[in-house]
């Protein structure tokens, strides 16, 4: 089954901005809430489904890449981060969104906060920042997709205490307000009768625990300032300009906080002697004017090597020859370009008194006064046509 389109889904147009997209997806969040509707199991895959959507269209990098390729540009082969595609579980949205709903927004008259207690106590520690990273790619690289090994500078986990930024495991104590909820209850009596309300926990900020005494590697912090190693799978088909993102590759997380993203932008090398206009290659070939009289045949650069083609006698100058399928592939698709050759008869600059009187003879020649044959296409008419 095919997913719905994610401004659809939470009704909002492209141009939204995040303001909108949040109150959006707050009112379709508070419309099938699974504490507003026990057991409709509907209304939970619709809850998801929402999450799903502003999981990609509350961040601006992955919205972008939505709005270029759509489902697409999270499948398969591009590079990561992608989102959790139906994967989300209740723990999931409510620890990454919750701070959307507000934390007495559902206390009291629906379920008493058990919106909350589903994901126990607040993911600890702070999430960490995205990571952006340039990245050099030759015209092969790009045609056939490419694995790269990066060094990238950043925060790194803590290795001495594994991230929770104690000095051992007894440093760690469960938050004495919440007894390790990360919550705290109040109950209020009103004319309506009693209300619960359910708020993070002002103690330990909704962690749930505390640290006693800090790490001394890291001073408490859990990440340490290093260097990782990260294999980075490139598909077929990308452009100059195109983000790619890497989901948990990016800064890691303070005292076991998630870890940010890897935005990687791409750069396209100049080749030597070909240039990429959209799926299709261009090269410009020069030859001799006996070449382009007598015909003959020649070989011409292309992505992954070399080709022979023939030149057909009385090529005229601006014939643009076509390699099928010699061009780049689409991103996430099946369509792939080809190479153009644009055909450029070379005119010498100098020529010495024997070839001037060869020239003169034959420019008194009628064969060689231009008759262009009526109906022959212009040169703007030939570039529009090869491109189509």
């Amino acid at each position: 089954m095919s997913k719905r389109d994610f401004y659809e889904i939470l009704g909002v147009s492209k141009s939204a901005s995040a303001d909108e997209i949040k109150k959006a997806y707050r009112k379709v969040a508070m419309q099938y809430h699974p504490d507003r509707n026990p057991g409709d199991k509907a209304a939970e895959e619709k809850f998801k489904e929402a999450a799903e959507a502003y999981e990609i269209l509350s961040d601006t990098d992955k919205k972008a890449k939505y709005d270029r390729f759509g489902h697409q540009a999270f499948g398969p082969g591009t590079g990561g981060g992608g989102y959790s595609g139906g994967g989300m579980d209740m723990n999931d949205i409510f620890s990454q969104f919750g701070d959307v709903f507000g934390d007495d927004m559902f206390g009291g008259f629906f379920g008493g906060g058990q919106n909350r207690s589903r994901g126990g106590a607040k993911a600890r520690g702070q999430r960490g920042s995205n990571l952006r990273i340039k990245l050099k790619l030759n015209f092969e690289e790009i045609a056939n997709g490419v694995n790269k090994q990066v060094k990238v500078k950043k925060h790194v986990l803590c290795s001495t205490c594994g991230g929770n930024g104690a000095k051992d495991k007894s440093s760690i104590q469960n938050c004495g307000t919440c007894k390790g909820s990360g919550q705290v209850k109040k109950v209020t009596n009103t004319f309506l009768g009693q209300m619960q309300t359910v708020n993070t926990c002002p103690t330990c900020n909704g962690e749930g625990s505390t640290v006693t005494a800090k790490c001394t590697a890291c001073k408490g912090e859990g990440r340490v300032y290093g260097e990782e190693t990260i294999s980075i799978d490139i598909p077929a088909g990308v452009q100059d300009g195109m983000q790619l993102s890497m989901s948990g590759k990016g800064n890691a997380g303070e005292r076991g906080g998630t870890s940010g993203d890897l935005i990687i932008m791409i750069e396209e090398e100049p080749h030597e002697s070909l240039h990429r206009e959209g799926l299709n290659v261009s090269f410009d070939l020069y030859i001799t004017i006996p070449d382009a009289i007598f015909g003959t045949n020649v070989e011409v650069p292309t992505i992954d090597g070399r080709a022979k083609i023939k030149i057909p006698a009385g090529t005229q100058s601006g014939k643009i020859f076509r390699l099928k399928g010699k061009g780049f592939p689409e991103v996430q698709g099946y369509a792939k370009g080809d190479q153009l050759i644009h055909v450029n008869i070379w005119t010498p600059q100098e020529v010495s008194e024997e070839e001037k009187i060869a020239l003169n003879k034959m420019q008194e020649s009628e064969n060689f006064k231009p008759k262009p044959i009526k109906g022959d296409k212009s040169f703007y008419d030939k570039v529009k046509e090869a491109f189509k």
